[in-house]
């Protein structure tokens, strides 16, 4: 009696593969695990369009709410009174640096004084000043560090203005074994600067306490700037951090050292991204300290001013004067315990939650899923990985099921996996991945 083997038979994606697989080689992508952000979003709004299938995007890390109202009705009524004629002061609008002071002071609870609270487009414009700044501040200490995961244009602007860097992914390094590992490169005395996301972008991890006391410490010892990335400020939706002045705090590296600074983003905690406006705060110590090499360059100038008066001067000549006046409402507000701004963006929280459920139903699991003995957060983003699949084949894969997502691999980790995005799903998709899911599921 003869046995026959059981045919599998695939069932059809949402997508077909071939008009998938066209559009990447048409935009001459050869490895799709490598593709950034900008070609992801082109493919998924591509393929959406010639195939008339609604995309799941997670890709862009973009708000997916309405801009904070305190700082629209503030920002009309500065340019009704006439503020877009005046070019803003290079240090920043005094309200505004007042108020990150004592924003500062409310939810991370560090005094950071008004002159170092120096406002700049957008925290990439933030981080590309101070690299600008710590890299030419001592001679030898030419490589930036970063603790990555992490945002992959931050690497881009070192490659733009030709500043070396070194990486290493955290996920094997938490705990007690990040000093010696930090140390190890620290002690080459080659580092002006060590940088991270808190929460992560994108694993969603969030530093401890003694982590950051361990990266404070070391970068006292070894005189290297601490650059604390906090583009997704209180976003640690495991504790209350809304209270203004009043713990538990934003976790912060300036507990344990005087060499740090601050990027301070509207974008994600008011979803005040198109505006581009942030706050750069420099350590009362660190805003006044002369090095010997910035003094040379720049006529003596500490390295407060070096950070305001050369490089953002050079760079924009000033940040948007309208916007600061949105960013100083917003702070303001905040602080005042008049606008709840981690209530608006908890919905984040409450996305990440419904989705991972989703992908884990079907076979996928949380890439970074643990804080060292705690789950990680639901936040804005959170991280996936199926069965042995590379991260390109999940993405291109994800791909015909209409789900676009960016790899890990771009933002500096080592493990295979996605990057997803909460920002724009809407309610009804998540039926819609459910359904695309159990089909994935099945051919997989």
């Amino acid at each position: 009696m003869k046995k026959f083997a059981t045919a599998i038979v695939m069932k059809e994606t949402p997508i077909k593969k071939e008009l998938v697989d066209q559009l990447i080689a048409e935009l001459g992508i050869k490895d799709f695990a490598k593709a950034t952000i900008r070609e992801v979003k082109q493919v998924a709004a591509k393929a959406e369009q010639a195939s008339g299938v609604e995309f799941i995007k997670m890709e862009m890390g973009i708000p997916g709410l309405p801009a904070a109202q305190v700082g629209v009705d503030a920002q009309v009524k500065a340019l009704q009174d006439g503020i877009a004629h005046s070019y803003p002061d290079i240090q920043g609008y005094p309200e505004l640096k007042k108020q990150a002071s004592r924003f500062v002071k409310a939810f991370i609870g560090l005094d950071v004084a008004p002159e170092g609270c120096v406002p700049v487009s957008g925290s990439m414009q933030g981080t590309f000043a101070s690299f600008l700044t710590c890299s030419q501040a001592s001679r030898q200490k030419d490589t930036v560090l970063f603790i990555d995961p992490g945002f992959p244009v931050q690497k881009m602007q070192l490659q733009v203005m030709g500043v070396k860097y070194e990486t290493f992914d955290v996920y094997d390094f938490r705990g007690e074994k990040l000093r010696p590992k930090l140390e190890s490169y620290l002690k080459q005395g080659n580092i002006c600067a060590i940088v991270y996301s808190n929460p992560n972008n994108p694993a969603w991890i969030c530093l401890n306490e003694q982590e950051l006391e361990a990266i404070g410490s070391l970068a006292t010892q070894y005189d290297v700037i601490v650059m604390e990335d906090l583009a997704y400020f209180a976003m640690d939706f495991r504790k209350d951090l809304s209270v203004p002045f009043q713990p538990p705090y934003q976790p912060s590296v300036g507990r344990y050292t005087d060499n740090y600074i601050l990027l301070i983003s509207g974008s994600k905690a008011f979803s005040y991204a198109g505006e581009r406006i942030g706050v750069t705060c420099i350590s009362n110590k660190l805003f006044h300290r002369h090095y010997d090499d910035l003094a040379q360059r720049y006529e003596g100038l500490p390295f407060g001013l070096v950070f305001s008066t050369r490089m953002l001067y050079a760079l924009s000549s000033g940040t948007s004067h309208s916007a600061q006046y949105a960013m100083a409402a917003m702070l303001r507000a905040a602080t005042d315990g008049e606008y709840d701004f981690r209530r608006e963006v908890s919905i984040y929280g409450e996305r990440a939650h419904k989705l991972k459920e989703i992908f884990c139903r079907h076979g996928f699991h949380v890439v970074y899923d643990k804080d060292l003995d705690e789950p990680v957060a639901d936040g804005f983003y959170f991280t996936i990985g199926y069965k042995q699949m590379t991260s390109g084949q999940l993405a291109k894969e994800l791909m015909y099921y209409g789900v676009s997502a960016i790899c890990l691999i771009t933002t500096g980790s080592h493990q295979e996996g996605l990057r997803v995005c909460t920002s724009f799903i809407e309610d009804h998709q998540y039926a819609q991945l459910e359904e695309r899911m159990q089909i994935f599921e099945a051919n997989n």
